[in-house]
């Protein structure tokens, strides 16, 4: 998992990179332009890269940054520079995809909320519990998979809703962004033909931008 984002207006030329969720207490260390966040059991949280635009052209970016390969290897020249042995790994999995709801179930201990199997991409099913009034088996959803930034800035971990497990979420048009979207509670059902289950969803495409014309 490799989370990053660079917003200047409000955090200075600053690159925050997160390859685990905050789960226990961690340890800061600082060396150069480099800090490390590092768990009391050695496990890497992210990094934060100080005036990452003396490595980096991120000059059209706020918000979050989608790292490339030889991006992913400059930084971790940085890395090995400030001593650190923890290195990034490029994460080129997409984090928006198509899904099917395959089946929807009553919470066991909620009368809003409902258990889902979701098809994802590579006909991975994952279980994501939802409270959109409008969810129901067999339609097609976007899906913001484990790893996900919302355009509010949310990342989507693991988590569990009234003790049952959910691992990603099923989101609305206003949760995307997207233009003219409904300001209310309520999955985004797409088209059965907008494309196949496991396609990216990318929120910029026209298709995405034209939803609700």
């Amino acid at each position: 998992m490799l989370i990053a984002s660079y917003n200047p207006a409000g955090m200075g030329d600053n690159l925050i990179v997160l390859t685990n969720n905050q789960t226990e207490s961690f340890h800061i260390n600082h060396q150069g332009n480099v800090i490390q966040f590092i768990t009391d059991n050695s496990e890497l949280i992210g990094y934060n890269f100080i005036n990452i635009s003396e490595t980096l052209d991120l000059s059209n970016v706020s918000g979050q940054v989608f790292l490339s390969k030889e991006q992913v290897a400059e930084l971790n020249k940085l890395i090995e520079k400030s001593g650190f042995s923890e290195k990034l790994v490029v994460d080129e999995d997409p984090k928006f995809v198509v899904g099917y709801v395959e089946t929807a179930e009553p919470h066991p201990d909620s009368d809003h909320l409902q258990v889902t199997t979701t098809v994802i991409d590579n006909d991975q099913r994952v279980q994501i519990v939802s409270g959109s009034p409008n969810m129901q088996q067999g339609i097609k959803v976007v899906v913001a998979k484990v790893g996900a930034m919302m355009p509010s800035g949310l990342i989507i971990w693991p988590g569990e809703l009234r003790g049952v497990a959910s691992n990603g979420m099923i989101s609305s048009g206003r949760e995307l962004h997207l233009p003219n979207a409904p300001q209310v509670p309520g999955a985004l059902i797409l088209p059965d033909d907008f494309a196949p289950v496991g396609t990216p969803f990318d929120v910029n495409s026209a298709a995405a931008q034209s939803l609700f014309e």
